[in-house]
């Protein structure tokens, strides 16, 4: 069962569980979409807090988190949100395709939920994953790229091209760290102990300390330092760029402030050295040392940039650039992970997805959708077109 008739029909209750720095009006607006929303947290006292934060207290149902407690909750047609660190996701997962309800993530498609799609395809139900920030609106601007590009210079012209995408949650008023923490301290140090492998001048290549390709960078006239992330090859197919297309640098980032790899020297010769423990106890000084406070305020920067070189003078770019603040009712980095989320699932809601995975929006005809949806909700982004 893929197709959207074998789907089963969305409805019933939303299931957002976890309420962490990443969970802001997105969750609001699913309030507004839907009749029944729970806020699962770590207690239900701790459930209503977030609520109460949120504005919606009486608007969605405080609930004390297990996976056995939300298991039991779960009906035929119910979504489950999950905020919870991605290595909790298969479990969730497992959990919604023995109850029959829809799933939606903001985090990478891990190995163990991709082991599940098939299961969850067949019974009909979607299974949304990347549909954040980054992963997620940083999608839909490549989509859109590769759309415009393959429009204008076409599939089989014989071409080379460059993208880049590159994206960081960064204070909005510089500090000497350079850095503001908006997801948990562990889960930044291990991003930076995993090798990055990306292309170069036409070539695969693999950082094993990815802050060792740090390279300045410029939007609108400002300096950045930005480095590789994770795996950037698969990306390559997935975002629809055609084969007669050759790669001459193909990179998926994090952007950091101008100084930020000098302020960091100490953290790096930790990583280099330190073991797991080491690493998990580092990640506590150092979120004691730099913590995230309700007066400060966070930035996020998402530039994704195409430029298409082909024959006969058939060449193309373009590039998006998201550049947000936060303010005193929500950071940044949760409007802009919360609510491409929340527009994700609430078309879950109106049977748009169909059954099976899903990575946000996959297709640039969607992507443009998705953008012009988000874009009235207030996350806010300019394209700059050169033909």
């Amino acid at each position: 069962m893929s197709d959207r008739s074998a789907r089963v029909p969305a409805g019933g209750t939303v299931h957002w569980v976890g309420a962490g720095l990443s969970t802001g009006s997105g969750l609001a607006r699913l309030c507004d979409a839907t009749d029944r929303v729970r806020l699962w947290h770590r207690t239900e006292d701790r459930a209503a807090e977030a609520l109460a934060r949120l504005g919606l207290t009486a608007r969605a149902e405080p609930r004390a988190y297990t996976l056995r407690a939300l298991t039991a909750e779960l009906a035929p047609g119910d979504v489950v949100v999950s905020m919870l660190p991605a290595p909790e996701h298969a479990g969730i997962l497992a959990a919604c395709v023995q109850q029959q309800a829809h799933f939606a993530c903001s985090s990478y498609v891990s190995d163990a939920v991709l082991a599940q799609v098939p299961s969850a395809a067949a019974a009909g139900l979607v299974v949304l994953t990347e549909a954040g920030l980054d992963p997620g609106i940083d999608h839909l601007f490549a989509h859109c790229l590769v759309g415009r590009a393959r429009e204008a210079v076409g599939d089989d012209t014989t071409a080379s091209y460059s993208l880049t995408s590159y994206c960081g949650g960064v204070p909005a008023v510089p500090n000497d760290f350079r850095y503001r923490f908006s997801w948990a301290p562990a889960g930044v140090l291990n991003a930076l102990r995993t090798p990055a492998r990306y292309v170069q001048d036409g070539a695969e290549t693999v950082a094993e300390r990815p802050w060792e390709a740090t390279r300045r960078y410029v939007v609108d006239g400002e300096a950045f330092e930005v480095y590789p992330n994770r795996d950037s090859v698969p990306f390559i197919e997935q975002y629809g760029l055609p084969p007669a297309w050759k790669p001459r640098t193909f990179v998926r980032g994090t952007l950091r402030l101008e100084g930020w790899l000098r302020a960091w020297d100490a953290v790096f010769g930790e990583l280099k050295n330190g073991d797991d423990a080491r690493i998990a106890t580092l990640a506590g000084e150092l979120a004691a040392a730099h913590p995230t406070t309700d007066a400060d305020r966070d930035r996020v920067v998402l530039v994704v940039s195409l430029d298409v070189r082909g024959g006969a003078g058939r060449t193309w770019s373009g590039s998006y650039l998201l550049d947000l603040a936060g303010d005193a009712e929500e950071s940044a980095m949760a409007r802009c992970v919360s609510r491409p989320l929340a527009l994700g699932v609430r078309h879950i809601l109106d049977g748009s997805l169909p059954a099976g995975l899903n990575r946000a929006a996959g297709t640039a005809a969607r992507s443009q959708e998705w953008l012009r949806e988000l874009a009235l909700e207030g996350v806010e982004f300019t394209l700059r077109v050169d033909q």
